[in-house]
């Protein structure tokens, strides 16, 4: 099994389930995307140059940013949200967001980035133990 497919499974079983049951409080939100080989470094220069800032304008924290040594054509990272509900608010406002929606279509020029299928998200809380606390 992929290192990606591994690290989903994990999160989905520790974590999903309190950040369901939680309610109210932040939550960090895990993101996976897979590129088509040879598209990794569109997608990391659109969030590097629009993405992150239009993620900020709608209410998402960039937390970080990771490539997988063992899977480069894969990007994973962290945002924060108040809550479910403005995680929810906030993606719909990025998504119908004008100016995104031209940054999106101007780095597909070449042809599509993601893989079909190649988004996967998981909501967690943070386990009271854990040293980054929201």
């Amino acid at each position: 099994m992929c290192f990606t497919k591994k690290l989903v499974i994990f999160f989905m079983v520790i974590f999903v389930p309190q950040a369901l049951l939680g309610g109210e409080g932040s939550v960090f939100e895990l993101r996976t995307y897979t590129t088509v080989d040879g598209r990794l470094p569109a997608l990391e220069k659109r969030f590097r140059d629009h993405t992150m800032e239009f993620f900020e304008k709608h209410g998402m924290e960039n937390i970080g940013y990771w490539i997988p040594i063992e899977q480069p054509n894969t990007l994973i990272y962290i945002l924060s949200h108040e809550n479910m509900e403005s995680a929810k608010l906030s993606w719909r406002s990025f998504s119908s967001d004008s100016g995104w929606q031209e940054v999106a279509k101007e780095s597909q020029k070449d042809g599509p980035i993601l893989i079909r299928g190649g988004v996967k998200s998981i909501f967690m809380k943070s386990a009271d133990y854990s040293p980054i606390k929201r």
